[in-house]
């Protein structure tokens, strides 16, 4: 319940459009102190914050970033995998013993696939753990990246899709993959912006270009994010 409520409300934000900014510039909501304030921008804009660097890979190993780990609810018996699942299920799936997931559906919006068996699907890390390592985070904790790895605190960060996307997609960034749906591409570029800007993350140069690129011809789209605790 915790999980589909926090993803729900990153949902609703993610769907918002221009018309309710009142202005091009960030808006931070009221929050709790302590809690990471909501910031609301037009894609263009959000893309021209993120900082360009060169990548490095040196060290990465997938290891690097332990995931599935207990998820939100570490009560619940369910990885964070199946509470991805769970929580963007368009028709909800009976939960066993041990957290099996039996029926339910999905729509994959990278290719507006429907799926009706969860094993079918793979839980793609927005922005790939290969990517985030070059991009910055090789500089992080083991625990930070094990946050970064499993964060449900934002709805674009782990999103549930078909395994054929997901291997196609690998490693790539926007210059050189884009989910096979044009429909899907400002969605998915609003997506991978506000997942860099959630954790500090740069784009190299080449990304950069594509970014803003896809930025010009996504004019209606809005990138919401909190930066990650």
């Amino acid at each position: 319940m915790i999980t589909n409520l926090l993803r729900g409300a990153a949902a609703f934000c993610l769907a918002l459009t221009p018309l309710a900014l009142p202005s091009p510039t960030a808006v931070a909501t009221t929050a709790a102190v302590g809690v990471p304030v909501l910031a609301v921008l037009p894609l263009e804009d959000a893309v021209g914050r993120l900082p360009v660097a060169e990548e490095d890979r040196t060290g990465y190993t997938r290891d690097s970033f332990r995931h599935w780990n207990t998820g939100l609810d570490a009560g619940d018996g369910c990885n964070t995998r199946n509470e991805v699942l769970l929580a963007e299920a368009v028709q909800e799936p009976s939960v066993a013993a041990g957290c099996k997931l039996t029926g339910g559906k999905w729509l994959s919006y990278y290719d507006n696939v429907e799926v009706l068996e969860a094993g079918k699907l793979d839980i793609d890390h927005m922005v790939p753990l290969a990517e985030a390592w070059d991009s910055g985070a090789n500089t992080w904790t083991s625990t930070r990246r094990e946050a970064y790895a499993n964060d449900q605190g934002a709805a674009a960060s782990l999103v549930a899709v078909t395994a054929r996307t997901n291997r196609s997609k690998a490693d790539q960034d926007p210059a050189t993959w884009m989910p096979p749906l044009p429909d899907a591409h400002c969605r998915y570029i609003g997506e991978w912006t506000a997942t860099k800007l959630r954790w500090d993350l740069a784009v190299d140069q080449t990304e950069a270009e594509a970014l803003k690129v896809y930025a010009e011809a996504c004019e209606t789209t809005v990138v919401h994010y909190n930066p990650a605790p």
